[in-house]
């Protein structure tokens, strides 16, 4: 790994611990606590976001008719996203034990805690749960890619990419026709540590 790369990494872990602290900071601001990854509101709390709650009729009254006709459209990817969600999940359960990578655990990614908002509408929370579920597969199944095209093809690209893996940083470089074959296998060893910050424990499959 380059020294800009351990730079980048070390950033990371900055900026990992600087979002942690301020989302312990907001939990005291918001009154809420986390027990066995449920969110639990002081009742305080839930009295004041249930007054800020919209009613059904005003809702859909302030609702644009074009935003409520592509609705259906929205909510037809459901069924893509889950199938997507299945097969990525088959596909890591069955090749990463093989190959060694430890497994990306799902529920890092999807995330399902806007249901216990109480200031959100039954619709709203419709929403939030369809864009939390979605949003979270696409996440979980990048790091899965991520975590094949790290062992599989490990090198940079020439062009910029608008917004790479973290690992990609550690990547072998565009154009170095000499790395691949002598260091492929070392990146397939960092691969499986998953020498990433706040990807997963470090250790394999079988280490565990």
């Amino acid at each position: 790994m380059t020294n800009l790369a351990h730079k980048i990494r070390d950033k990371i872990r900055e900026l990992q611990s600087e979002v942690e602290t301020e989302l312990s900071e907001k939990r005291d601001e918001f009154q809420y606590r986390l027990e066995r990854r449920k969110v639990i509101f002081e009742q305080e709390a839930l009295a004041l976001q249930r007054e800020a709650k919209m009613g059904l009729i005003r809702y859909l009254r302030e609702s644009r008719l074009l935003v409520v006709l592509t609705s259906p459209l929205i909510y037809s990817m459901i069924l893509p996203i889950m199938i997507c969600d299945l097969f990525v999940s088959v596909y890591q359960a069955i090749c990463f034990p093989i190959y060694g990578i430890p497994k990306v655990k799902r529920r890092e990614y999807v995330v399902m805690d806007r249901k216990y908002l109480a200031y959100l509408n039954i619709i709203e929370k419709m929403n939030c749960i369809y864009c939390e579920y979605a949003n979270g597969v696409i996440a979980y199944v990048r790091e899965i890619a991520s975590r094949t095209e790290q062992y599989w093809c490990p090198i940079k690209h020439a062009r910029k990419l608008k917004d790479p893996p973290a690992r990609y940083y550690g990547y072998l470089e565009y154009g170095d026709s000499e790395a691949l074959h002598k260091k492929w296998e070392a990146q397939r060893d960092k691969c499986r540590a998953c020498e990433v910050p706040g990807k997963c424990t470090g250790k394999t499959e079988g280490e565990r």
